[in-house]
């Protein structure tokens, strides 16, 4: 036993009466939270109306939830089906106890998005630049689910960082009490990537998902050596994880993605047409969307203004000059 380690969660269902309040889906739904939040604060400054990230969400969430198990449990198949399966086979229902495929979520929660795009009159790329960064700060905290079901670690290790497991879980190894806490690992991963999506939007003109395709290529990068050091049973190909070889396609697509749309330069809708603009709501704007615009029209408006008034003013002369 290190002289320090981190202890896991004692718990991680406390009962509202007979209501279990799972700390799980807490942490999912916090994450979803401040994803829509970032996203909206996001949207509206790119001069995108108020509310829409939200209402992409009700679309989004579900979607990401159906998509996520259904890559768990298609990829850790042994686990509910076969003679030898740990849970019964209707326990592919039970999302509290864990079991969420991020490459299953993102793909079908993106699926969601796109219908919900469509139905509004918007663009789908400009959406994913907008919310990738909220993506990764949601998935962090998710994270803090694992580290309450005492899952997603990595090999013994006797840091004082390490994490304390109890015996007998999947992955753990007879004598060992304190893993690689991967769980982690990957919050901070999503974190630090996150911030840097935020540095590198906020200084450069990223278009068209180019933003999206930085996240995925981020997000890839430190998923495949953190999935090298996990544990838990998982399906391999030539010595790799299944995760791992999902890692290295998804990030070679989002590089060839990123090159390829380099000189992009169409349009994306960001307003739908017919609605308002948020400047003439009063919700914020990117100033170098609508603020410039707006200008224009003010001038225009100030152009035809003095032309109407122009006549008179002529007028207004030659009845002086007639009176003189």
């Amino acid at each position: 036993m290190p002289l320090a380690s981190i202890p896991s969660p004692s718990q991680g269902v406390w009962y509202l009466g007979p209501l279990p309040i799972r700390a799980y889906a807490l942490c999912i739904v916090l994450g979803v939270v401040v994803a829509v939040w970032l996203g909206e604060r996001r949207w509206r400054a790119r001069g995108g109306l108020p509310g829409t990230i939200t209402d992409l969400a009700v679309w989004a969430v579900p979607f990401g939830l159906v998509g996520g198990r259904l890559y768990h449990v298609i990829t850790d198949n042994q686990l509910y089906f076969g003679a030898d399966a740990e849970n019964p086979w209707y326990h592919v229902f039970f999302i509290w106890k864990g079991g969420l495929g991020i490459w299953g979520a993102v793909a079908l929660g993106a699926v969601g998005v796109w219908i919900a795009c469509r139905r509004r009159g918007i663009s789908l790329s400009a959406v994913a630049d907008t919310v990738a960064p909220g993506i990764l700060i949601a998935q962090g905290i998710g994270r803090l689910g694992n580290y309450f079901n005492q899952e997603l670690f990595g090999g013994p290790c006797d840091y004082a960082w390490c994490l304390e497991i109890e015996p007998g879980r999947p992955g753990t190894v007879p004598g060992a009490l304190t893993y690689h806490p991967a769980f982690l690992y990957e919050l901070l991963w999503n974190f630090a990537v996150a911030g840097l999506l935020l540095l590198i939007g906020s200084r450069f003109t990223l278009r068209h998902g180019r933003l999206f395709a930085l996240y995925v290529m981020g997000y890839t990068l430190g998923r495949f050596w953190i999935e090298g050091l996990r544990v838990d049973p998982a399906h391999e190909i030539l010595g790799m994880r299944l995760n791992q070889w999902t890692s290295i396609v998804l990030f070679l697509g989002a590089l060839a993605y990123f090159w390829l749309t380099r000189n992009k330069t169409t349009e994306e809708v960001i307003v739908p047409e017919g609605a308002l603009p948020p400047v003439a709501e009063g919700a914020e704007a990117d100033p170098a969307h609508l603020h410039d615009q707006a200008d224009d029209h003010e001038n225009e408006a100030r152009g035809e203004a003095d032309e109407a008034a122009a006549p008179d003013d002529k007028t207004e002369k030659a009845e002086e000059a007639g009176q003189r």
